[in-house]
């Protein structure tokens, strides 16, 4: 059986960047894995880390039963994350251990610093590894997260966009259903467009063997 990890920086982004592709992908037998780089710490106003961690921790694995997936937690803390000795062997050993065939994580460019950091750890596992899963970048909050995505590849997520969102709405900490509407709902649509159906995920295909410019 085929194997995806999908690796987000906190509870929600996976669903948010991935999850009608996810379970396009369990449809198609693979083993699907959401890997959540911190626990969301800091991502409730009001509540102290152990507060929050048993709130988010919950919500995504309600998540991630609708999504009929396996989540991970890491150690990272939300708001406090790192790029280190230390962080980059946990990323590669994760990965290491679960061999993927391929792997979606966030877009570098991105306004949120926790983004960023999973998305080099991810890479520099992706390069230990000698390049042996498929890389994808995923978008988040385009126009105030993610910036400069240009998609090389689209996944039709139409038949099952209502099975995606009932999973994000089970982030009810986040007020998930306004930011949906405003940021995730134009986003799968406008992807449809480009991609010729009524809603659509759009990713970045990272090649090993992309050319250098001839000068």
């Amino acid at each position: 059986m085929k194997k995806a990890l999908i690796i987000g920086a906190h509870p929600d982004d996976p669903e948010l960047c991935c999850g009608g592709t996810m379970i396009r992908l369990k449809q198609a037998g693979w083993d699907v894995v959401s890997v959540y780089m911190t626990k969301g710490e800091a991502g409730i106003k009001g509540k102290s880390h152990e507060e929050a961690v048993a709130i988010r921790t919950k919500e995504a694995s309600n998540a991630c039963n609708i999504l009929g997936v396996r989540p991970i937690f890491m150690t990272q803390i939300d708001g406090s994350s790192e790029v280190n000795k230390e962080r980059y062997a946990e990323m590669l050993d994760l990965v290491a251990a679960e061999k993927p065939d391929i792997v979606f994580t966030h877009w570098p460019l991105d306004s949120h610093a926790d983004h960023r950091v999973c998305a080099i750890l991810v890479y520099n596992a992706w390069r230990r590894l000698d390049y042996s899963f498929e890389l994808y970048y995923a978008e988040g909050m385009n126009g105030t997260q993610t910036a400069y995505f240009h998609p090389t590849d689209y996944v039709d997520i139409s038949s099952v966009a209502e099975q995606k969102r009932k999973a994000c709405n089970c982030h009810t900490s986040q007020d998930m259903e306004p930011l949906y509407q405003k940021w995730h709902d134009p986003i799968e649509k406008f992807r449809g467009l480009e991609f010729r159906c009524d809603r659509a995920e759009a990713f970045i295909h990272l090649r090993r063997d992309s050319s250098d410019i001839s000068l």
